[in-house]
């Protein structure tokens, strides 16, 4: 894939160039701040941007907000965001539009180097990929009346994993039951939620996140 990184810590950014590198990617730029990405990707529109949320100059939201730029002017191109912080807000924008490609892994929870270029491979092809400490946190902010109060706790389970990025089999497997039990409970959290079904469990992960970001 052909990638631009988007990191203000120097030491993280060479390591990540010479990962992906070594992994056969081309890595078109490595930039500091989100500027810098925004005009990167308008130079060389890559594959897959990667992207910190924290950057100069006031080390806040500039990473998501610049990812939240790229999305509207280059949909093609694919977002893996790869922070230290949930930033809720913008978060929740970049994940509830009507796209796919997007991903969200906290730095302090990706244990091996082969979950991140998973999650990368996962986002450059269309999928989804969220930290499932983000979606607990997405999830959490959804404090209002609403039919998530409607879910069982074996629905609201089955959810919390279907905004990760898993298919249904793999969500049996976690949960160690069947994976018919698990498209029963699928079909009856949708109906609870009022979202229509969609194909592909990406689509339907960003169904689910557009939905809580209402």
């Amino acid at each position: 894939m052909r990638v631009i990184l988007a990191e203000d810590s120097t030491l993280l950014r060479e390591g990540l160039v010479r990962l992906l590198a070594e992994e056969g990617h081309e890595v078109l730029a490595a930039v500091g701040d989100g500027v810098a990405l925004i005009e990167a990707v308008a130079a060389r529109e890559p594959d897959v941007v990667v992207v910190d949320v924290r950057m100069p100059p006031t080390h806040t939201d500039e990473g998501l907000r610049a990812a939240l730029e790229i999305r509207r002017r280059w949909p093609r191109v694919k977002v893996l965001v790869l922070s230290q912080y949930v930033e809720k807000k913008y978060a929740t924008e970049l994940m509830s539009a009507d796209v796919e490609g997007v991903g969200y892994l906290l730095k302090d929870r990706v244990a091996q180097v082969g979950d991140f270029l998973d999650a990368l491979e996962r986002v450059g092809a269309g999928g989804a990929a969220f930290d499932p400490e983000v979606v607990r946190q997405l999830l959490a902010r959804t404090t209002h009346a609403d039919p998530l109060a409607r879910l069982t706790g074996r629905e609201r389970e089955v959810l919390e994993l279907m905004a990760q990025g898993m298919t249904n089999a793999s969500i049996a497997q976690s949960l160690h039951v069947s994976q018919s039990a698990v498209e029963k409970h699928v079909n009856a959290l949708f109906d609870k939620l009022n979202l229509s079904h969609t194909t592909g469990y990406s689509r339907r992960v960003l169904a689910v996140l557009r939905y809580l970001g209402s």
